[in-house]
């Protein structure tokens, strides 16, 4: 690794004040890339009127930033270990703020996709790259723990505020206002970047292996877009096939990784006793989250009758406690609690939400955000420990691959949770309605609502209500399913991360 002159660690391996400084510039497009996941929620009903999008477009608007994410992360995470992750994540800052103002000016459907097509490039450039450089910036242990817990924290927290950011902004700007917002922490981090973050590098990081690059993008995208229209679509065939297919490209991709001369992804990576557990665990995490988050939101809106604003205003209070769940498992860990005990008493605590999630009824709202607020809260316990540890397991040559190996194995269990607990909350649905029911009230809560709304008094009344009944009783049903799985998750972490020590490479 190379560091430029700026940085200013001390001898004894502790960071000093330009290295918070310089983490406190890598929080801010951090969270912008996580706040614009989410960040279209509200915007899309007035960019709809403006532009005038077709169906497809509409979804690729909404869809295309995360799918181009999660194609690029493994590339852009070996990039940088090999170009600089301080110069990969200036380039990436460049293009997601040029791509924010074209974005916010855009006149067309087809110019927003692509402008949001360049974001993705840009939020995969910039995600795996703050990580490393966290990881190269903070040495001694016990500092670098408290960054990444800031890091899980920041990231958590960034996918929860984009959607209320959005409808603030819309609500009293125009819909481009929700791309504008990006520009002042590029132009931050493109001035002092270059000043307070050290640069570093694979010093020796062999050709770059253009053939896993398709491989890699074959691999990942298939599989997240089967994964993301499962939950609404069901499971068709197409998407079954988009599936498989993409498992057959990762089967090739890792046969590639195994025989190459210069990989990708470094095998050895998986040699560390504490990376693979960590990639397995982050994936449980994200499952967990995501899959509950499906719920939630059609909770409050449809089921408690809230205004999309008011809902994404409750669904900000389960953020509160998220804020100190990081630094109390970096504190327990330090004070000398193991970090399996402290992994495992977070899967504990989420399954506990999730737990409490299945006694909600149709007018549950404080249990759901309490029950939200202690599963997130044991979510970020988990992810905040379970990402120091992959990054001290991996040389720090390698932590640009190392963290986006991290990023992709989240984007993947994000979606699969939303499919497999999206799924049985959806079987539950159809099961308890009525077959006397319209037939479009048997596909979802949303498209009931509808037909009600059209049918004359205590008829429609009383299809609402066994339509909510119907979504409760699903919400419950993949509760208690994440409940089960997360606590098999605890298990699994007291016994993979038993013993594990972490010695800096």
């Amino acid at each position: 690794m190379t560091n430029s002159p700026s940085t200013t660690t001390s001898p004894s391996g502790l960071a000093g004040r330009r290295e918070y400084t310089a983490l406190g510039v890598l929080m801010l497009p951090l969270l912008l890339v996580s706040m614009d996941v989410s960040v279209l929620y509200f915007a899309i009903p007035a960019i709809s009127a403006d532009l005038e999008p077709s169906g497809t477009q509409q979804l690729w608007i909404f869809d295309i930033y995360a799918f181009v994410l999660a194609g690029l992360l493994m590339i852009m995470g070996s990039l940088g270990d090999r170009i600089g992750r301080r110069r990969l994540l200036l380039i990436g800052a460049a293009a997601f703020g040029t791509a924010s103002l074209v974005a916010a000016y855009a006149n067309s459907a087809e110019t927003l996709i692509a402008a949001r097509a360049v974001l993705g490039i840009g939020g995969a450039t910039l995600m795996p790259s703050t990580m490393a450089l966290v990881r190269a910036m903070f040495t001694d242990p016990g500092q670098r723990a408290k960054a990444i817990g800031l890091w899980s924290g920041v990231m958590t927290a960034g996918i929860a505020l984009g959607s209320v950011m959005s409808g603030v902004l819309v609500q009293y700007f125009w819909w481009g206002s929700v791309f504008l917002v990006n520009l002042p922490a590029m132009a931050l981090l493109l001035v002092l970047g270059p000043f307070l973050l050290p640069e570093s590098r694979d010093p020796e990081p062999g050709r770059f292996d253009w053939p896993s690059v398709p491989l890699s993008m074959a691999a990942v995208l298939p599989v997240i877009y089967g994964l993301k229209e499962i939950p609404s679509e069901g499971w068709h065939a197409q998407y079954v096939v988009s599936i498989t297919v993409g498992l057959l490209f990762a089967a090739l991709f890792v046969h590639r990784q195994r025989t190459a001369a210069s990989p990708l992804i470094d095998p050895a990576l998986f040699r560390g006793r504490g990376f693979a557990p960590s990639v397995v665990l982050n994936l449980v995490a994200s499952f967990g989250m995501m899959g509950s988050a499906f719920f939630t939101t059609q909770y409050l809106q449809s089921v408690l009758g809230r205004s999309a604003m008011e809902a994404a205003l409750w669904a900000l209070l389960p953020s509160v406690p998220i804020g100190m769940a990081a630094p109390l498992a970096t504190s327990l860990v330090q004070k000398g609690v193991s970090r399996a005990h402290v992994v495992t008493a977070g899967f504990a605590v989420a399954a506990g939400g999730y737990a409490m999630l299945a006694f909600a009824d149709t007018d549950s709202l404080w249990l759901v955000l309490a029950a939200c607020g202690v599963l997130a809260s044991g979510i970020v316990m988990v992810i905040s420990q379970i990402t120091d540890l992959a990054l001290s397991s991996a040389p720090v040559e390698r932590a640009g691959s190392a963290s986006s190996l991290m990023e992709t194995g989240a984007e993947f269990g994000g979606a699969l949770g939303m499919a497999i607990l999206g799924s049985i909350g959806t079987a539950i649905y159809r099961h308890d309605i009525p077959s006397s029911a319209p037939d479009a009230a048997h596909d979802t809560l949303g498209g009931a609502l509808a037909i009600a709304d059209r049918l004359p008094g205590r008829t429609g009344d009383a299809l609402a209500t066994t339509a909510r009944e119907a979504f409760t009783s699903g919400m419950q049903g993949a509760a208690i399913a994440g409940a089960v799985l997360l606590t098999a998750a605890a298990l699994l972490a007291a016994r993979a991360l038993r013993g594990i020590r972490v010695i800096d490479k």
